[in-house]
C-alpha cells in the first residue's frame, strides 16, 4: 500500500529556525527507507535534503580508486552537502532539516588523516558535529542480519561497509544528542525507534498546533 504524501501542518507560522538534524551510518543501514518515511509522515516544516555523495555521484563524477580521486570526490561533497544546507536554513520556512548523512561523514572516506579535509576546508571536528543539534545513527547490518545491495551507486562489500560504519560511529563520539539504532531482525521495528527520535525534533509549534501526520 502506497505511503500517503507528506503531512500537512495545522501550524500558523510563517517562519522558523531551521534545526539540522543528521540521519547516518554505514552504508546498507537504512538512512534512505527511514529519511522516505519520515518525508511521508512528518509534517510539511519538516524538510529531507537528498544525499550529497548521490548528487554528485549520479550527475558523473568520476568514481575512480586513487587517493587523488578520492580526495578530489570528498571535497566536493563536502561543499555540495554544505551549500544544500544553507540553502534550507536560508530560504525555507522549513522547522527541522534532515540532513542524508553530513560534512562529518566525508572523514569516514578521506584517504588519509582526517585531519587533512578538516583543515583543508578551515574547521575542526567538534565545529562540524556542534553544527547539528541532533544525529541519528542507524548501524549498518551484519553478515547475519542481512545486507542490502540494491542501491546501484553503492560499491562497498558488506565487511567494507561494516568497517565505514564503524569509521561514522567514532567521529560522532562526543555529540552530547546521539542516538545508535542497532539492526533489527524486523526492520520496521529499527525505522520506528529512528523516526520517534527524529518526531522528538519537530518544532514545538508543529506540534502544538497539531501535526496531521499518520503513525507508521
Amino acid at each position: 500500500m502506497p505511503l500517503p504524501p507528506t503531512a500537512s501542518c495545522a501550524c500558523d507560522a510563517t517562519s522558523h529556525d531551521p534545526r539540522l538534524v543528521v540521519v547516518t551510518g554505514g552504508p546498507g543501514a537504512g538512512k534512505t527507507a527511514v529519511l522516505e518515511l519520515a518525508r511521508r509522515t512528518l509534517c510539511e516544516h519538516v524538510v529531507v535534503l537528498p544525499e550529497a555523495a548521490g548528487i554528485v555521484y549520479g550527475g558523473g563524477f568520476p568514481r575512480r580508486p586513487s587517493p587523488a580521486a578520492r580526495r578530489a570526490v570528498q571535497r566536493v561533497i563536502w561543499h555540495t552537502e554544505r551549500q544544500l544546507e544553507w540553502l534550507e536554513q536560508t530560504e525555507s520556512t522549513a522547522g527541522l532539516v534532515l540532513c542524508d548523512r553530513s560534512t562529518v561523514d566525508g572523514l569516514a572516506y578521506w584517504p588519509g588523516p582526517p585531519d587533512e579535509l578538516l583543515d583543508e576546508m578551515g574547521t575542526d571536528l567538534v565545529a562540524e558535529r556542534d553544527r547539528y543539534v541532533a544525529v541519528v545513527h542507524l548501524r549498518t547490518p551484519d553478515l547475519a542480519h542481512g545486507y542490502d545491495h540494491s542501491n546501484p551507486l553503492r560499491t562497498e562489500d558488506p565487511r567494507t561497509a561494516r568497517a565505514i560504519d564503524e569509521r561514522i560511529l567514532a567521529l560522532w563520539d562526543g555529540h552530547p544528542a546521539r542516538t545508535v539504532v542497532d539492526e533489527h531482525d524486523d526492520f520496521a521495528t529499527k525505522a520506528e525507534q529512528a523516526l520517534a527520535v527524529l518526531r522528538s525534533h519537530v518544532p514545538a509549534c508543529c506540534a502544538e498546533g497539531g501535526r496531521l501526520g499518520v503513525d507508521v
